[in-house]
């Protein structure tokens, strides 16, 4: 089985999982997927101008933090030329028949809205312009317009956009592939740093988060589930749980899960116990009081030294399959000067948002009203419909701004359940989950184990690589998020292969995880680029520059209409100038203290980072300092943003080195932050970032900054100490962060 890079991602977008991939990400980046849409896109929807000319545009995706509330409707204010403190901005609802797609995650808000979301604001300008022209029986071409007014320079006349919004709305709005956009030499929002439209909304507390939703008669609900995922309901003292102070309801919920090894993305309503109460405390409270006889089901098998020992013992097998190869591995293998072998891996990890899972919904009279942060709202009305035994249009969905999400929220079991409910007791309910509910019944990132061998020349150049990825699934389907793809070196060593492996069985949920498919490939592949550096005795610069001016093998060259694959030449930009700015060529060389780089292309966008470590006697980490360099396209939208994105992903990266979930009797043993670290503050180290543009289109930055921060630090730890970390989390190789 041979399979070329754009085979392989159709295929794994099914068989795995892969969220982003199941978007057709060759047309992201240029706009050409959300072209077509944007034809079928109607104007009107998304933006309201008062008589008073004060602008009211429409959010229409999710927020989680990342600022696509405030970075789309910046790109309609642009085109529609207005001043940015006169725009107010509103969440949509979820309709795609208005909105079109409606969605969060994998960076694609920017590559799928960079052009339509301009576009639908220089559809308004072109029906202010066509009003103010008709009007004053000027020709259009005669008028300009500025700061939300139209201009006419001939006569002097000029109008603001309050009193030609009532003519404008009357007018055929034109396709949008049609209108004329700015030149961005003339922009005056894009490339902004406005606050973000929540912001002091946040910082005064008010009510934006789903965790904040309050309805008059409404029941406040947790639920109970087996520690092991799926198991079922045999007793429990629910007379006893009813009569406790404030409850209203008990409920034995038998679920809907199934029994496939290969669960999907959305597997069902789980089974539990559901305890209803005036209050949240009160149903809390009484769930303390809680006794259930659990049968646990087919998942008790589930134990991580178990996965470690079948890892260990699937490496020394041959492939399940064989994702991508090219060359004759074998020999060059064979004929090399020095070959190198290592096994890396990583662990299952959990998202921990801030705001633990929850919904409120609303079911009467065949209809459900739903308040959820998801982040795909139109996965989430289908399964709630579902669930409740209506039609998806008899669904509507309020989108609340959620407390973090990276991938959490694509799977909507707190939705279901508070729908489910809803129905159930003929009230309005609000659902949500304690910190230990959230932590012990995720969509895991997958854990994996990887073989690697690489052989080098006697002048030190890479001629081999052979990468043997061990993970969880029947042998036939890899669990969900637990796919891996040919990335770099990938397509720019002589000879390669990459085999999968996916027999061992696994019984829980798995995802996306921020930068979900090479969240954890990207440590392994530049901590065994250093490695094969290091034993080249080349400079680990040198040594990536070297490859990326290798002429990329079939199946991975660089196209216009293939932005998925590789562009060398913005790799070595974007690995160039981080050298620059940290001083790369002269880093000193001391005991205890050292530099590691490394560098990663995802998601659309090219990242590369220096990091700078010391290391004491006990083996605790300081990270002094992180440099970064991202290339994301020709434009930043909003530069503030930009860099708090980078930021905030490098650190979410560096907190994932000392985390992890393991299984043991089928249940997860984490359930709390004190035993799933967060960095704290003083462990932060300075950043310093910088954008390098080039010409292409924009693209996103929720994940890309993530992958290549955790082989940064853990490549500088082997310079500082000699010491090579091979497996995540830190502690399992002896280190912890100071």
């Amino acid at each position: 089985m041979n399979l070329d890079r754009r085979t392989f991602l159709k295929i794994t977008a099914t068989a795995s999982g892969a969220f982003l991939l199941g978007i057709d990400a060759d047309l992201l980046a240029y706009g050409q997927r959300s072209n077509r849409s944007a034809n079928t896109l109607s104007p009107r929807p998304f933006l309201r101008i008062a008589p008073d000319g004060a602008v009211t545009i429409m959010a229409k995706n999710p927020e989680a933090g990342q600022g696509s509330k405030t970075m789309l409707p910046m790109l309609i204010a642009e085109e529609l030329d207005v001043d940015w403190n006169s725009v107010r901005v509103e969440q949509a609802e979820s309709d795609a028949s208005l909105y079109g797609f409606q969605f969060l995650g994998g960076s694609t808000a920017t590559p799928m809205n960079w052009d339509p979301m301009r576009r639908v604001g220089a559809a308004w300008r072109q029906m202010l312009v066509q009003a103010a022209a008709t009007s004053w029986s000027v020709p259009e071409s005669e008028c300009t317009t500025h700061a939300g007014h139209v201009l006419h320079s001939a006569s002097g006349r000029s109008a603001g956009y309050g009193e030609l919004v009532a003519k404008a709305a009357t007018l055929t709005p034109p396709a949008l592939d049609s209108v004329k956009l700015k030149d961005p030499a003339s922009y005056t929002i894009l490339g902004t740093s406005p606050e973000g439209v929540d912001t002091a909304a946040i910082v005064q507390g008010k009510p934006l988060f789903g965790i904040d939703v309050e309805l008059p008669g409404m029941l406040h609900a947790v639920i109970e589930k087996c520690p092991v995922f799926g198991g079922k309901v045999k007793t429990a003292n629910t007379d006893e749980i009813a009569k406790m102070p404030g409850v209203r309801k008990v409920i034995v919920i038998a679920g809907t899960l199934t029994d496939d090894p290969v669960l999907p993305l959305n597997p069902g309503l789980e089974p539990g116990v559901a305890i209803l109460a005036d209050t949240w405390w009160q149903a809390q409270s009484a769930r303390a009081s809680l006794q259930v006889d659990w049968d646990f089901g087919s998942g008790t098998f589930q134990d991580s030294t178990t996965f470690e020992q079948q890892a260990a013992e699937a490496l020394k097998q041959p492939y399940g399959q064989v994702v991508s190869q090219y060359g004759d591995v074998d020999a060059a293998l064979h004929g090399a000067a020095k070959v190198l072998e290592a096994t890396y891996s990583f662990p299952f990890l959990s998202h921990n948002t801030l705001e633990p899972q929850g919904a409120t919904a609303s079911f009467a009279a065949g209809k459900l009203e739903l308040w959820s942060n998801s982040q795909d709202p139109a996965s989430a009305k289908r399964l709630t419909a579902k669930i409740t035994g209506i039609l998806p249009s008899d669904v509507k969905l309020n989108m609340m701004r959620s407390g973090g999400s990276f991938g959490r929220r694509f799977v909507g079991d707190a939705d279901v359940e508070a729908a489910w409910l809803s129905r159930q007791v003929g009230k309005p309910v609000k659902l949500t989950w304690s910190r230990e509910d959230d932590m012990t019944h995720d969509n895991y990132r997958p854990a994996a184990t990887i073989g690697l061998k690489a052989g080098l020349d006697p002048s030190g150049k890479l001629v081999a690589w052979r990468q043997h990825y061990v993970t969880f699934g029947d042998g036939k389907r890899t669990i969900t998020s637990g796919g891996v793809g040919p990335d770099f070196p990938g397509g720019y060593v002589p000879a390669y292969q990459l085999g999968l492996s996916n027999s061992i069985p696994f019984r829980s949920r798995t995802g996306p995880l921020r930068a979900p498919g090479v969240n954890g490939q990207a440590f392994i592949l530049q901590s065994f680029l250093d490695e094969l550096a290091v034993a080249a005795g080349r400079d680990p610069l040198d040594f990536q520059l070297e490859l990326l001016a290798h002429t990329p093998a079939p199946g991975f060259e660089v196209h216009p209409d293939r932005p998925s694959s590789l562009n060398p030449e913005r790799m070595r930009g974007v690995l160039e100038r981080v050298a620059e700015i940290s001083n790369w060529r002269k880093r000193p060389q001391q005991s205890g203290r050292g530099f590691g780089l490394a560098a990663f292309f995802c998601h659309l966008s090219y990242f590369a980072e220096v990091a700078e470590v010391s290391v004491d006697a006990q083996n605790r980490i300081t990270v002094h300092h992180i440099w970064a360099v991202g290339d994301v396209g020709s434009q930043l939208i909003n530069p503030r943003a930009a860099d708090n994105l980078t930021a905030g992903g490098i650190l979410e990266g560096l907190s994932q080195m000392e985390q992890e979930i393991t299984f043991t009797h089928g249940a997860p043993v984490q359930d709390n932050f004190d035993q799933q670290p967060l960095l704290r503050m003083r462990q932060a180290p300075t950043i310093e970032i910088e954008f390098r543009k080039s010409e292409f289109s924009p693209t996103g930055l929720g994940e890309p900054m993530l992958p290549p921060a955790i082989p940064a630090v853990t490549n500088a730890v082997f310079a500082a100490t000699g010491k090579r970390i091979r497996t995540l989390p830190l502690k399992r190789s002896g280190f912890r962060f100071a």
